[in-house]
């Protein structure tokens, strides 16, 4: 299925242009222990609901993004900061 990611400065563009950076979270704190770390880095939620994630636009105007996205629809919604 065939979707389109709204770049705030370039506009509507196949997410070909762009890499995934992954989901938005929040990392461990300083201290943590090596299976916060390892949470972090390796497991994701991945539901078939919206989530939150990062996209780099590195055929474009070269700014992270983030965006919502239904992974299971592919609807997506930008997420203003």
């Amino acid at each position: 299925m065939a979707f389109l990611i709204d770049c705030p400065n370039c506009g509507g563009r196949n997410p070909y242009e762009f890499n995934f950076g992954g989901e938005c979270k929040r990392a461990p704190d300083q201290g943590a222990d090596m299976k916060a770390w390892c949470d972090y880095l390796f497991f994701h939620e991945n539901m078939p609901e919206f989530q939150d994630e990062w996209w780099y636009h590195t055929m474009g105007c070269g700014d992270w993004i983030k965006i919502r996205r239904n992974i299971a629809t592919h609807e997506i919604k930008l997420i203003e900061d």
